[in-house]
């Protein structure tokens, strides 16, 4: 039987073992995706206690609190910070088999050395020596992502954000690269015309333009993007429920905002030309700028309307959704790809039963321009466990080339997150691994290596082209 957590953990034999450690477990991290915050990267801030760095912002844990019955107040609500660790302390031993499981313990050795197992007996113990640590200029949120071997991240940004931390970090000239990543999904939301005209309020102020139409708004808005690109940002983001695809004339368009303009009540036919049009733009200027356009498609947002109401958004009440996404996501592409403007994409699901439509969308439009043009991205948030994630890479691997893959990203708001590569990498060479040892793949271990090597690394280095 072996240890928890032991160097072999979630490696079942010899192959795998020999392909983590000798090519996997040292590689940089490019975390092309991530909801880090900026200014604290800029001002390389150190955090009071290990309850901010580690429960503030994080919905993961939120949830499992709340199912194991702790109120809301220790969770986001006014209790002291260590109260709130206490109980999330107590939680951890009740989430065996959640991810969130092995994220913990992990996040406590490779950052802290800490070998305890979490519980309301060890709290106070590592809470103090956690939080002691915290205090010390190493671990500073740029020691943090040192620990971890980061050497880029992409966080995630409005275009009506003045990026003034990217480029304070860039002024300084440090090897971990920062970049900005433009996530227009507010300007596009015509679900919510009250909101999206207060939204358009704020990009007259950025732009010192006076926005009354369409033609006004898209030059507005692309104001942005080449902002963001003068600022080194590489990606742009869409987090979605489905991909809007629907057919509209530049007229319709203009008549649509007219009436947003107008606060007017839009049919959800108007809703949805609106958004399928924005889509297109954003994509247009992407492929012109060399970007990568990224596509979070899937989740149904904020289901619990009591608590969004007192907490709102991104606060644990979201779950996966079964939108229809293969018909529009076509028509999407293709469109695009018809006057070859189509960027580098990366396209992530949230429903596991859209693996496999994903894994063969993508390989309609890998045109040999760029090797894995078109990317099925990593498994994603509720997916981003081992059993997610073994389904996501076997898809892959059976409809396209695994070996082409950019691997894992974080998606997370916490500088803790950072040994969920480490549980990928694991899961990655175990995969292979067991497949050399059952004799389906030879026992190249050198070719196999460079293979692992590039999905940790090299080939997300290569795509994003930093």
């Amino acid at each position: 039987m072996k240890n928890f957590l032991d160097d072999n953990f979630l490696l079942t034999n010899r192959t795998a073992e020999r392909l983590f450690h000798e090519y996997a477990k040292d590689m940089p991290i490019i975390d092309y995706h991530n909801h880090l915050i900026p200014e604290q990267i800029a001002n390389d801030v150190n955090f009071d206690n290990l309850t901010q760095v580690w429960l503030y912002g994080d919905h993961y844990k939120w949830r499992a609190m709340r199912a194991n019955g702790v109120n809301e107040d220790f969770i986001t609500g006014k209790k002291s910070d260590y109260e709130k660790f206490e109980k999330w302390a107590e939680t951890v031993p009740y989430t065996l088999r959640n991810p969130l499981y092995h994220w913990t313990h992990l996040e406590l050795r490779r950052y802290f050395d800490v070998q305890d197992i979490l519980s309301g007996s060890t709290a106070k113990k590592v809470y103090d020596e956690c939080t002691a640590k915290l205090q010390t200029p190493e671990y500073s949120v740029r020691g943090l992502l040192s620990k971890m071997k980061v050497e880029a991240v992409c966080t995630t940004d409005d275009p009506i954000d003045s990026l003034e931390h990217h480029q304070k970090i860039a002024k300084e000239g440090i090897a971990l690269q920062v970049r900005p990543a433009f996530r227009p999904d507010k300007a596009m939301s015509a679900d919510d015309v009250a909101g999206l005209n207060e939204y358009i309020a704020k990009v007259e102020q950025v732009t010192n333009l006076s926005i009354a139409d369409f033609d006004t708004y898209l030059k507005a808005l692309k104001l942005r993007h080449d902002y963001f690109d003068q600022n080194g940002c590489r990606v742009s983001d869409h987090g979605l429920e489905q991909i809007y695809a629907e057919d509209y004339t530049d007229e319709e368009i203009s008549k649509i905002f007219i009436k947003i303009r107008s606060n007017a009540t839009l049919t959800d036919m108007e809703v949805l030309k609106f958004k399928s049009a924005m889509l297109v733009h954003f994509a247009k200027w992407d492929h012109a700028t060399g970007w990568v356009q990224q596509f979070h498609l899937g989740a149904l947002r904020n289901n619990n309307a009591r608590m969004l109401s007192v907490l709102g958004p991104d606060t644990g009440w979201d779950s996966i959704g079964d939108f229809s996404q293969g018909r529009q996501l076509s028509k999407f592409l293709n469109g695009l790809d018809a006057t070859d403007q189509l960027a580098k994409t990366i396209i992530y699901n949230l429903n596991p039963a859209d693996n496999e439509l994903i894994a063969t969308m993508i390989g309609n439009f890998n045109d040999g321009s760029v090797a894995g043009k078109v990317q099925f991205g990593s498994a994603w948030w509720f997916l981003d466990q081992k059993d997610g994630m073994v389904k996501q890479m076997n898809a892959l691997s059976n409809m396209g080339l695994i070996s082409k893959f950019i691997g894992m990203l974080t998606d997370s708001r916490s500088f803790l997150s950072y040994p969920r590569h480490e549980y990928f990498r694991r899961i990655l060479c175990n995969l292979f691994g067991e497949e050399v040892e059952n004799g389906e793949l030879p026992n190249d271990v050198e070719w196999i290596g460079k293979v692992i090597k590039d999905i940790c690394y090299y080939n997300a280095k290569n795509y994003i082209n930093w």
